[in-house]
């Protein structure tokens, strides 16, 4: 459908509605009031069904097609958490909490998905079933992981699932996605090197943490460069370095911690194998001892082609050019929880156009209202193309 189709009442709502969740942002799992207003709303348009507490906040509601939902069954994600930073004044409607804002767009995720539904509830002229799922944590939390064990999938019977995600630079309108992978895989890694402190001007009767953590740095920040297939994209980024406490004291230790970002399974494991190898073999030439942790944490988003191929088109039916959607964008290294969701099911992540904003995470970040219609636009345009209408 157009986005002139869209009243300019209905508009003014979506925008209510979004400003209202900007002014009260909440983390990871702690996103009670927005889990509420979400459910009551959901509840308000006439869903058949709204379950609560679904990955301990997350929220779930069901839209029959006119055939009483027999058919296929689709899913639609949005995220509601916030990240824990201060927002820069300059608008009517800034964070009423102070170190916390909505700095990644979830206010305008949960707004396009709530427009969505009360549009498809209003006008079921689709077979089918749809499914709306308003998650919490996605910054770090796994948000999604928590739905899915608490049987968001089976439950629900979903067959095929869909996301979409503010993009900042990218015009209004516009859309990006690719098949296969679109975003990395995001692990942390903490290591503490256990050495022997003395005195700094004495260093042959003590054993250097700092040098030692030293040559780990060198040896890791060149580990990728020599150990993956070039063209198979990965980063490893050591993001601190803690030791010593005076000028003349060689410490008793030192920690290290940052994180790996990967396009591939593959990639992803031979890193951390090689890593481990790397850190307690050098840790052992200079008789130390390392305490070397790796925490697995999102998986890489990998979209299914069919599924990419029917978001391309439907992007292009609202975008109302094809010109306006690129769909051989480059993979980008954050990470995305949605990721979990397309392991289970086949299923398609889009970007799409904030305007000249800020970027993502930062402090001067709002999400851009203009966008809210092409999203509400590309989610009901995609729920006819997957599950056929009678418009």
């Amino acid at each position: 459908m157009p986005i002139f189709d869209f009243s300019p009442d209905f508009l003014k709502e979506l925008t209510v509605w979004r400003r209202d969740f900007h002014q009260h942002p909440e983390l990871l799992y702690d996103t009670h009031r927005t889990a509420a207003r979400v459910a009551e709303l959901l509840t308000d348009f006439g869903l058949d069904d709204v379950t609560t507490g679904i990955g301990r906040t997350g929220v779930v509601g069901t839209i029959l097609g006119h055939n009483g939902g027999a058919g296929k069954v689709i899913g639609l994600r949005a995220d509601m958490d916030a990240l824990p930073l201060q927002e820069i004044p300059g608008k009517e409607w800034i964070s009423k909490v102070d170190g916390k804002m909505h700095a990644c767009g979830h206010d305008g995720h949960t707004t396009m998905l709530l427009g969505t539904a009360k549009y498809l509830a209003e006008n079921r002229n689709f077979s089918g079933t749809v499914v709306v799922i308003f998650q919490p944590a996605e910054e770090g939390g796994a948000g999604a992981k928590a739905m899915i064990d608490d049987g968001l999938m089976t439950r629900w019977h979903i067959e095929e699932v869909y996301a979409l995600h503010n993009l900042p630079d990218l015009p209004v309108g516009e859309f990006e996605i690719c098949s296969g992978p679109i975003m990395a895989s995001s692990d942390d890694f903490y290591l503490t090197i256990h050495a022997k402190g003395g005195h700094a001007a004495m260093p042959h009767e003590a054993v250097d943490p700092i040098f030692i953590g030293s040559q780990i740095v060198m040896a890791l920040q060149t580990l990728v460069s020599r150990i993956c297939d070039p063209l198979d994209a990965a980063v490893l980024s050591i993001t601190t370095f803690q030791a010593g406490s005076a000028t003349n004291i060689i410490p008793e230790s030192a920690t290290l911690s940052g994180t790996v970002r990967t396009l591939s399974p593959q990639a992803r494991e031979i890193i951390q194998t090689r890593m481990k190898e790397v850190i307690n073999s050098l840790c052992e030439a200079h008789n130390a001892r390392a305490n070397f942790t790796y925490e697995i944490g999102y998986p890489v988003t990998v979209n299914h082609p069919v599924q990419t191929e029917l978001a391309v088109s439907v992007a292009a039916q609202v975008a109302e050019s094809p010109d306006r959607v690129n769909n051989q964008m480059k993979p980008v290294m954050g990470a995305e929880d949605f990721s979990f969701m397309l392991e289970e099911r086949p299923g398609a992540f889009i970007f799409a156009g904030n305007g000249d904003t800020a970027s993502l995470h930062n402090p001067a970040y709002d999400f851009n209202d203009e966008l809210t219609p092409y999203g509400c636009a590309y989610f009901i345009n995609l729920v006819h193309a997957a599950l056929g209408n009678e418009r």
